[in-house]
């Protein structure tokens, strides 16, 4: 191959001044750290005496995921009347929480799955802890659904069993539909995850056994399925990876596009509408995403990971916040404009009274917090103070939990009828229930933080230069000079 400069003799003339600039790429890995303190650093998590910390914040997030088991005994025992949803608005906050936590957990797999096969390599330090985060919000998700129901122990007609009953499911509902999207898309997740992190338990198994911890060696010996890193199993491995994320992809698109089908099928003013499913799906992923950043920035900050989540995934995190954020926006002016070019009267009035009716608080607390709030990211500044990014992506989480409260609340609150009108408010046990399910996220959390590797160590080594063969850097001289200088 001729180098990049040299120009044919039949070329203008000022093709030979021209001299492209290279720019280089960013390190994946900072400080040129060895193969040997990646696996150090990610398995010494998992393998050193459980920090004081961890125990503080496990008991305060058992405690707060009580107030969901408490609120669901309450819910059971007395009847699905103890949640403040009534006509006209029987849809409330357990649909709210139900669109929200899916939508959490829309970055894992986007993360995982389509920066996989785009070979995005910034993915690496951080899609174990986003496929984990998909899991986690997926069984949050799940509870609102079902126990909105009333009748829990009925839940199982949501499946096709056969039964002496004749109780067939209404297969046009998007109801019915979100049942099996989301179930699908639990665990084709589950299954990427744990199919990623073989390789990363078969090396905590033989760490274990090395210092002749039976017990543990033989428990991550068993979910390691006999992995000993021979070539095929390295083939077997990554084509299994690749298919999954091939399977993983469209259910990005489809698991919140048939979630913004429960509203958008309908006839009500405020919900019929064809911008839905890339509005919620582009939503999906911006609060997917400022929850990545909430949960990634501390455990960077608690276990010193600033070699492995560098400035450049942080700006790459951003960016795509700001960039969904943006989308987001967009389809907020894209609402108010159907509904004055669609001269639908109902229509109309559905929107103007989302802004400036009895709801105008959630509605501009929705458009500071998803549309403002993500411009911050333009400036390079605010992209490289991890505090005020931490922040920022508070308010992008807080800001999607009222644009789904808005969506529902206010175009049920005031329809057809105004005899029929009315104001919801939540109820204590509605509350707790919620709040709760933060808890329950987090214990879920911490344990994965305890006794799993955080991120993709075969991964994360395959990303340094000394990985490539091409390269002209020396994997051991290099990489222990580093070590030893920043150490």
């Amino acid at each position: 191959m001729s180098h990049a400069t040299e120009t044919p003799a039949d070329a203008p003339a000022i093709l030979s001044e021209v001299r492209p600039a290279l720019k280089p790429r960013a390190p994946m890995v900072g400080h040129g750290r060895s193969f040997s303190w990646i696996t150090e650093k990610i398995c010494g998590i998992a393998e050193e005496k459980t920090p004081v910390w961890w125990w503080w914040c496990f008991t305060a997030a058992c405690i707060v995921a009580s107030f969901t088991v408490a609120g669901l005994i309450y819910l059971v025992s007395t009847g699905v009347g103890v949640w403040g949803h009534r006509n006209p608005v029987n849809w409330a906050w357990d649909i709210v929480n139900f669109v929200f936590w899916i939508g959490i957990g829309h970055a894992g797999t986007l993360i995982s799955a389509i920066l996989c096969l785009l070979r995005q390599k910034w993915r690496t330090s951080i899609n174990r802890s986003a496929e984990a985060m998909t899991i986690f919000a997926v069984i949050c998700a799940g509870i609102f659904p079902v126990f909105h129901l009333g009748r829990v122990w009925y839940s199982w007609f949501l499946f096709p069993l056969p039964n002496s009953n004749i109780i067939w499911q209404n297969y046009r509902s998007p109801l019915e539909w979100d049942v099996f999207a989301v179930s699908t898309y639990g665990t084709v997740s589950v299954l990427f995850w744990y199919v990623g992190m073989i390789p990363d338990l078969a090396t905590m198994r033989d760490r274990f056994a090395s210092v002749g911890k039976t017990i543990r060696a033989r428990v991550y010996g068993i979910f390691a399925m006999g992995w000993r890193g021979s070539g095929r199993h390295w083939s077997n491995y990554e084509m299994a990876y690749l298919i999954l994320a091939g399977i993983s992809t469209p259910l990005v698109l489809s698991v919140h596009t048939i979630v913004s089908f429960d509203f958008a099928v309908s006839l009500l003013p405020g919900w019929h509408t064809t911008i839905f499913p890339p509005y919620f799906v582009a939503g999906a992923i911006f609060s997917g995403f400022g929850m990545v950043l909430t949960l990634v920035l501390p455990l960077r900050a608690v276990y010193k990971l600033e070699d492995l989540v560098t400035q450049y995934h942080i700006d790459c995190m951003c960016k795509i916040t700001l960039a969904t954020g943006t989308m987001v926006g967009y389809a907020y002016l894209m609402e108010f404009f159907i509904a004055w070019y669609g001269a639908n009267p109902n229509e109309s009035f559905t929107f103007i009274n989302r802004a400036f009716g009895p709801y105008w608080w959630a509605y501009f607390i929705m458009v500071t917090c998803n549309v403002i709030t993500p411009q911050f990211f333009w400036f390079k500044g605010v992209r490289r103070n991890t505090a005020l990014v931490f922040v920022l992506s508070l308010f992008v989480n807080v800001g999607m939990w009222f644009e789904r409260f808005v969506i529902i609340a206010t175009s049920l609150a005031r329809d057809f009828l105004p005899s029929s009108w009315g104001y919801y408010s939540p109820s204590v046990v509605e509350i707790f229930t919620f709040f709760g399910t933060f808890g329950v996220f987090s214990v879920l959390f911490l344990l994965f933080v305890r006794f799993l590797p955080i991120m993709a160590v075969a991964e994360l080594k395959a990303v340094t230069p000394q990985a490539d063969p091409h390269s002209d850097v020396d994997a051991g001289a290099h990489g222990a000079a580093r070590t030893g200088e920043h150490n």
